[in-house]
């Protein structure tokens, strides 16, 4: 039975179910909460919403347990789980069995967490309880009138005296922008729920591999040849990926790293790529965050990791320090090391520094890494390489021209020196030197020559 046969729908949150689903096999209403099963995005699925006609959607015992059966039955049928949030938190009512009841729905997310997709889509004010379940799920997507808070601006005024309205406490430009809690935002509802849809085929229909889709559009055109000059990476991404299938998540936060879904020969990969529009593309303290969870998530769902690369290093500066660089930038460094899943690394201009082992590194676990020709790899730029090394001669000049003209002798000879790319391939730190026009064929054959790795077939048919 498709949607659009069973109208009229008795609650908001079945309707909000209708629109999700392309077909749908059964819904189940309980006090406060409707779930429901069927396909979303081609692929099989479980999803729940809170009813906000019901107390404003507060959840309370039964609706609960609705959520928690919602989302052991999609780990029991190895399925993505989806939630429509629209909730005030915990019943007043109820009292502390209603926060019992929402214990029990964080533990069955936590239970399900690296074994089946969880999408949460919040469409309305969701508070407490119901701003920490979708906190704790994958991927977060806010609608137009979505809010995420952990007390509304009433109880924040009362204790703390801050003049604060919904928007600047939950809405979009507060959790994609500053906290990076939440992954997209969309104008309109609709737009949230095809997100979710997307995602969940991505993710739910991981597709097989061909290799005989290796034909595509150049990406060297898309990136200049100057090494300081800035661009955006996300055309190249668009180049070696199918035709219009990326999707971003946190496109808004530390924007200066790409994270994304999308096929490449059909099969789902998630991209990881440094981007030289901004902070010319450094690894700072929230990229850490950002891509080391993507990267742990991404393995944890067997998904293939390809990484971009145009990196001039770690941003330095007592505010990186003072954010915890060191200690957030390694969540990267640690969640690719224990990675399983097969990862291929494109260095497309220069890679530097800690950011070159951070960056899909061979040392750190990549199974393939290629660099494009011209490439340059070390362990500082040239510039910043032969300050530290020549020192004393540079110091001895005292003539600013001439000064100058040793600076740039130096460090034009300074991969002479170290070795640069051709050391990178002789110590196996990279596989091969390669044309960026043969770039997509060249990453579809790497992927197609490795084993598939852990969570591989998980989640629903190919």
């Amino acid at each position: 039975m498709t949607a659009a046969l069973i109208t009229p729908v008795a609650s908001p949150g079945a309707a909000r179910l209708t629109l999700l689903f392309d077909t749908w096999e059964q819904f189940e209403e309980v006090d406060g909460a409707v779930v429901g099963t069927g396909l979303i995005g081609g692929a099989p699925a479980v999803a729940f919403a809170t009813d906000p006609r019901v107390q404003g959607g507060a959840l309370g015992v039964d609706s609960c347990a609705a959520i928690v059966r919602a989302t052991d039955l999609a780990v029991s049928r190895g399925v993505a789980v989806v939630g429509i949030w629209h909730s005030g938190g915990a019943r007043l009512r109820e009292g502390v069995s209603s926060l019992d009841a929402v214990a029990r729905v964080f533990r069955a997310q936590t239970a399900a967490s690296g074994r089946v997709l969880q999408v949460s889509v919040v469409l309305g004010p969701a508070a407490g309880g119901a701003a920490y379940g979708p906190a704790l799920t994958d991927v977060v997507i806010l609608g137009p009138e979505g809010r995420l808070f952990v007390t509304g601006p009433d109880i924040v005024r009362a204790v703390t005296g801050e003049d604060v309205d919904m928007e600047r406490l939950g809405g979009a430009e507060t959790h994609t922008r500053r906290s990076g809690v939440v992954h997209l935002s969309t104008p309109t509802d609709q737009g949230a729920l095809d997100r979710a849809r997307q995602l969940v085929g991505l993710v739910g229909r991981p597709g097989l591999l061909d290799t005989g889709a290796g034909s595509g559009p150049d990406p060297r055109d898309r990136v200049p040849v100057e090494h300081r000059k800035a661009y955006d990476v996300r055309p190249v991404i668009d180049a070696v990926l199918d035709s219009e299938t990326r999707l971003e998540l946190h496109p808004d936060w530390a924007p200066n790293a790409v994270t994304a879904l999308g096929r490449l020969g059909g099969r789902t990969v998630g991209v990881v790529a440094n981007n030289p529009i901004r902070l010319a593309g450094c690894l700072d303290a929230a990229s850490g965050d950002k891509t080391g969870r993507f990267v742990q998530w991404c393995d944890a769902l067997g998904i293939p990791l390809l990484f971009l690369v145009d990196v001039p290093g770690y941003l330095p500066g007592v505010s990186q320090e003072d954010g915890g660089v060191v200690r957030r930038g390694a969540k990267l460094l640690h969640a690719y090391a224990a990675a399983s899943v097969p990862r291929v690394t494109v260095v497309l201009r220069k890679s530097f520094g800690g950011a070159f082992i951070a960056m899909g590194s061979k040392g750190l676990g990549a199974d393939t890494v290629l660099a494009w020709e011209g490439a340059h790899v070390d362990v500082m730029g040239a510039a910043a390489a032969v300050e530290v090394l020549h020192r004393r001669d540079l110091a001895a000049l005292t003539e600013p021209a001439e000064r100058a003209r040793l600076l740039a002798w130096l460090a034009e000879n300074h991969e002479k020196t170290t070795g640069g790319l051709g050391r990178a391939v002789a110590c196996g730190a990279v596989d091969a030197v390669i044309a960026p026009a043969d770039t997509r064929a060249l990453v579809l054959s790497a992927f197609a020559a490795l084993p598939p790795g852990r969570g591989q077939h998980r989640n629903g048919p190919q």
